[in-house]
């Protein structure tokens, strides 16, 4: 058994469970996140596996209340709203909140760290130290890097790896259950509902509220809406009222025209039941879609976790997963090795081909279902129904993967 001190960079998701898991197996922690806001008000909905549950469980989070919201079919609409396959596909999805709450809440206040800003590592024989921006540092046994898909440790450690850009974006959207109507819960707030108009991609499926409440008629209905678009759209998509281009444009500074259009397309391309949401949303938001892949998680007594380390596109749904799974690893090679090399080369080696895998598997996928339009009418719904099957079969496939990583630990 290794033990020590580890700096645990990022605060979300990825880091949390680190944090809890590593505790469990001896290990002094501190997180340390750039932001000073509660960070349970980000993300939105996403899928639960049950690697994913049983990680949880292992840490210690009470079930007494649901996870997620339990759907039990998928449901394909046309763009006039006609069903064109009703399937029973039980799932369980949840909200990215329902799930930091608890984490947060769990780990002693003390031992978190909100604006820190890391700007450098630096390692020697002794150990790792995080440098941050406010002048601090701080030295360990171990730094993890879990601080998101823009990771100031990878930046640092992998420079080589950056996003590249997958030719589309998602447009996103949170919607009230209570001001649904009686129809759209009748029919939406037990499915997993798809649209796939040429070229694009439609999913949607109820969630927990922000506050993670579950129960009917306070959820959330969660919209993610997959258009293609070239670097030169996606610019001016990012290009805010007073002409300053962002990298990814804040949400508050998306124009009004780019929205328009974005719903004039929803009344022409979407169902009905479901356009009609999305166009009620004041101010959706979208985020292009990347892939990241780092060439490798370990750096010295540095590794990289979660989002830091890999993004897969989101139609696998697993990115939390797949850190859970990450942080599960690390803990129990450290546990398992008395040299923390020899922990750190096998989380590596194990939790790379991990990615590499689901990274492959999601262009897969994208390669299906987002894609320039078809002339045809015969091969556009040859392909729609292949991402239809596609999408039927991916939980499943993320179901196995997960539960044979958990197994090999």
């Amino acid at each position: 058994m290794t033990t020590g001190r580890a700096l645990i960079i990022g605060g979300s998701l990825g880091g949390m469970f680190a944090a809890h898991l590593l505790r469990a197996a001896g290990w002094r922690v501190d997180v340390f996140e750039r932001s000073a806001e509660d960070l349970a008000g980000r993300g939105a909905g996403l899928g639960s596996h049950e690697a994913l549950v049983a990680i949880l469980k292992r840490i210690g989070i009470d079930f007494s209340a649901p996870l997620g919201v339990a759907i039990p079919r998928y449901v394909w609409l046309d763009k006039n709203g006609g069903v064109v396959a009703d399937v029973p596909r039980p799932r369980l999805m949840t909200a990215w909140s329902r799930l930091y709450r608890p984490l947060k809440d769990l780990l002693p206040p003390e031992l978190y760290h909100p604006l820190k800003s890391l700007v450098r590592v630096e390692q020697d024989a002794r150990g790792v130290t995080a440098i941050f921006a406010d002048g601090t540092r701080e030295t360990g046994d171990l730094l993890i890097g879990a601080d998101g898909s823009r990771s100031a440790v990878r930046t640092q450690l992998a420079p080589q790896a950056k996003p590249e850009y997958a030719g589309y974006f998602a447009w996103r959207a949170l919607w009230p259950e209570a001001e649904a109507t009686e129809a759209q819960r009748e029919l939406l707030y037990s499915r997993n509902a798809f649209c796939i108009p040429d070229g694009e991609l439609w999913v949607s499926y109820p969630v927990p509220a922000r506050d993670g409440d579950v129960t009917p008629g306070k959820r959330d209905y969660n919209i993610v809406w997959y258009r293609p678009a070239d670097e030169a759209t996606l610019r001016l998509m990012n290009t805010d009222a007073q002409g300053r281009e962002h990298e990814q444009i804040p949400p508050p500074l998306i124009r009004q025209d780019v929205i328009d259009a974005a719903k004039q397309a929803a009344r022409e391309e979407i169902a009905p039941s479901l356009a009609a949401m999305f166009i009620a949303t004041p101010r959706p938001t979208f985020q292009a879609i990347y892939d990241l892949a780092a060439p490798e998680l370990v750096f010295g007594r540095a590794v990289l976790l979660g989002d830091a380390a890999f993004v897969a596109r989101p139609h696998v749904g697993a990115g939390v997963t797949k850190a859970a799974l990450d942080a599960a690893c690390l803990a129990d090679a450290l546990h398992d090795h008395d040299v923390i090399e020899a922990a750190l080369a096998h989380y590596g080696r194990t939790r790379k081909a991990a990615g590499d895998w689901i990274i492959g598997r999601a262009r897969e996928f994208g390669a299906i279902c987002i894609h320039g339009q078809t002339e045809r009418p015969a091969e556009r719904m040859q392909r729609a129904e292949r991402a239809w099957q596609e999408y039927l079969r991916m939980p499943d496939r993320i179901h196995e993967w997960g539960l044979e990583a958990l197994a090999a630990e």
